[in-house]
């Protein structure tokens, strides 16, 4: 007998039978009796499911295992063995279900990921779009899509954290031979298209006139994701988003005597370095600091870049609940950690649609200057920028 959760997944499907929804209707006027009605047209519709799975293997069944390792990283924009890895995750944790009943509960671990990684690196694949290449209902697609967000999400702990001494030593190092001592990461402000969200949605319509959501994000000297903060509108300004991000409370306790580079659109702060305002009369040694943080702090710029070419969703979101819409943007997060030795943009072959406002121009709120970083600035300035 079905359990009464399974029905759900098979409305859809019910609904393209309804002449057999019908007959059993008339046979089963009786209200007391509707459930056994859902449960004989559900019977019929997993018996033609069976049926069609006998004839004929789905696509990733039959095709994805005979693409190379190139073609594979094309179509699902991570390795062939990073996918096997998360798929393993995937399977042993809560968020994976597998029953016999329903179609979402028959699609194994390693299908439900290669189905979420085709929705996640194409912009303009739709949802029916998805669901038809693989042979699934919508119904199983949005279950697919629900359930690995949220566990790469609340995996992110394991996977987005910030370094360890050993680590700040060597971003340290790679900073410096780049021509800026004690930095240990880059921070900025990225801009996610949305929907119009289900719930106040003016507020997120920016300046350039779209809704969207701000995700504020540090990486290291490698381009690697070490803090993700994401939720505030777009209108929202890089220093409002920062003053309320858990990061802005514990960056000295997380820094130490290092610091974060940032641009002009930050407050300077012990622990965050951000260009000299050009008015006209900087002097060639402050010119020559901002040209080094600016050439370091292109490092953002380029993790933004990399992560929207690789998970094109990222582009223009197309979901309209707020909490869901950072889920999905801190998943992307964590593969695009997990993938981060793929060397994605040498396999990329085709040329991805343009940036959409990594750095979007603001206007600038009051963004008042720590009087003791000022004089910490000065004296990097006059001790390494000759």
């Amino acid at each position: 007998m079905l359990v009464e959760t399974s029905i759900e997944n098979l409305i859809e499907e019910i609904e393209k039978r309804p002449a057999l929804y019908k007959k059993q209707l008339k046979e089963y006027s009786d209200i007391n009796l509707k459930k056994k009605l859902w449960e004989e047209v559900c019977e019929v519709v997993i018996s033609d499911w069976n049926e069609l799975g006998a004839q004929e293997k789905t696509k990733q069944e039959e095709i994805v295992p005979q693409y190379d390792n190139e073609t594979y990283f094309g179509h699902f924009r991570i390795s062939r063995h990073v996918s096997t890895m998360i798929a393993h995750l995937y399977r042993n944790s809560n968020y994976f279900k597998n029953n016999k009943y329903g179609q979402f509960g028959q699609i194994p671990a390693d299908d439900q990921i290669i189905i979420f990684m085709w929705f996640v690196g194409y912009q303009i694949a739709s949802f029916r779009d998805v669901a038809d290449r693989f042979n699934i209902t919508l119904s199983s697609l949005h279950r697919i899509i629900e359930r690995v967000t949220y566990f790469l999400s609340n995996y992110s702990p394991q996977i987005i954290k910030w370094p360890n001494n050993e680590q700040k030593r060597e971003s340290e190092k790679a900073f410096r031979e780049n021509g800026f001592p004690m930095a240990i990461g880059a921070i900025d402000g990225c801009h996610i298209k949305i929907y119009k969200p289900d719930k106040d949605p003016d507020s997120y319509i920016n300046r350039k006139g779209y809704y969207s959501i701000q995700m504020q994000v540090v990486c290291d000297h490698k381009n690697k994701i070490i803090d993700f903060f994401a939720g505030y509108p777009g209108p929202v300004h890089d220093s409002r988003v920062f003053r309320n991000s858990p990061l802005c409370n514990s960056l000295q306790a997380k820094c130490g005597s290092y610091f974060l580079l940032g641009d002009s659109g930050y407050p300077l702060q012990n622990n965050l370095m951000t260009l000299f305002k050009d008015r006209g009369q900087l002097t060639r040694r402050q010119m020559k600091y901002n040209l080094k943080l600016s050439q370091n702090r292109y490092r953002i710029e380029h993790c933004f870049g990399i992560l929207k070419q690789k998970f094109r969703q990222l582009y223009h979101l197309k979901f309209r609940n707020i909490v869901k819409i950072v889920h999905f943007m801190r998943a992307c997060c964590v593969l695009y950690n997990i993938a981060l030795d793929d060397n994605f943009l040498e396999l990329l072959d085709e040329t991805p649609p343009p940036t959409q406002g990594v750095m979007e121009v603001m206007e600038e709120e009051d963004i008042v200057d720590d009087y003791n970083a000022k004089i910490i600035r000065d004296t990097i300035v006059a001790e390494h920028f000759i």
